[in-house]
């Protein structure tokens, strides 16, 4: 019975079912802890992405452009003035004398000394200013100015007399109380030449059929032939918002030279020449336009 009992018990220990090992991984391991560093690394940089794309669209910078008039009227009265008596004079003693004394005032004690030979004692031709224009007044620096001019200069020496038109350049100090002088002497200069700009000509491009265009064309007609003397009540009829100001002068209205046509959401776009006969000096008068026109019940001038 004992024996029975003893295989008994040893026959259930070799059927009992062994134990799975389980592997696990402790928050201690090193992959674990690089995992939570790269998670609280992301989440910390779109936190701060967050804030600084805040910052961004809050704060706005402005930049203050602010524009500086410059007035140029006491620099140009000062050199004309000086252009008139530095170029005039007669060829006698007293004369050469005044000048110098007056063109002093404008110069600069080491310009004083340097002039007091230009005009001499004997020379034998007079000088008068006949017109002076300033080309251009340019800031060098903060008290410095750069002038431009042309004068026109009548020289008579005995019988002879010459018409010269010279341009010259000179610097001006002009002082925090607005005081003038000329610290460089007149030096020869250039005048602007010509532009060799030409604007691009408009062209009709077929956007506007032939009715219309005979009928803006009367209307143009009409409308130009009375303008020149065309009451403010008139005007209103054809011009919206004045468009066009009153003239109320004495024009005969001849013809209307080259318009050209296009037309762009319901408006006709129109340049045009009109010839004008000016009827107190005789002469002819091309006048030039570019207008917008708009029809309601009749056609406009809205632009």
């Amino acid at each position: 019975m004992k024996g029975f009992f003893k295989k008994k018990e040893k026959q259930m220990l070799e059927t009992k079912p062994k134990k799975t090992k389980v592997r696990t991984v402790g928050t201690r391991k090193k992959t674990v802890t690089i995992l939570w560093v790269l998670f609280i690394g992301s989440l910390a940089f779109a936190i701060y992405k967050n804030f600084t794309a805040i910052d961004q669209h809050t704060v706005h910078e402005r930049e203050i452009i602010e524009t500086k008039i410059l007035d140029t009227s006491a620099i140009e009265s000062f050199t004309k003035n000086f252009v008139k008596d530095y170029y005039t004079w007669q060829n006698e003693k007293d004369s050469i004398e005044e000048r110098e004394e007056k063109i002093n005032y404008y110069l600069t004690e080491d310009l004083q000394a340097l002039n007091t030979d230009t005009v001499r004692d004997d020379i034998p031709t007079s000088s008068s200013v006949s017109n002076i224009d300033i080309w251009s007044v340019i800031p060098d620096n903060d008290d410095t100015f750069r002038v431009v001019y042309s004068v026109d200069q009548k020289i008579t020496e005995d019988k002879d007399i010459q018409r010269i038109r010279s341009t010259y350049r000179i610097l001006l100090h002009q002082d925090n109380a607005g005081n003038l002088v000329i610290k460089q002497n007149p030096t020869l200069w250039s005048i602007p030449n010509k532009s060799d700009y030409e604007p691009q000509q408009p062209e009709s491009n077929g956007t506007v059929d032939s009715d219309t265009v005979q009928e803006v064309t009367e209307f143009l007609e009409t409308f130009f032939s009375f303008y020149p003397t065309a009451t403010d009540k008139e005007l209103a009829y054809y011009v919206r918002d004045h468009a066009l100001p009153l003239i109320n002068q004495e024009y005969v209205f001849s013809e209307l030279i080259n318009p050209v046509f296009q037309e762009k959401e319901n408006q006709i776009k129109v340049w045009v020449t009109v010839k004008y006969l000016n009827e107190t000096t005789k002469a002819t008068q091309f006048s030039q336009y570019e207008l917008i026109l708009e029809k309601d019940r009749n056609w406009m001038i809205v632009e």
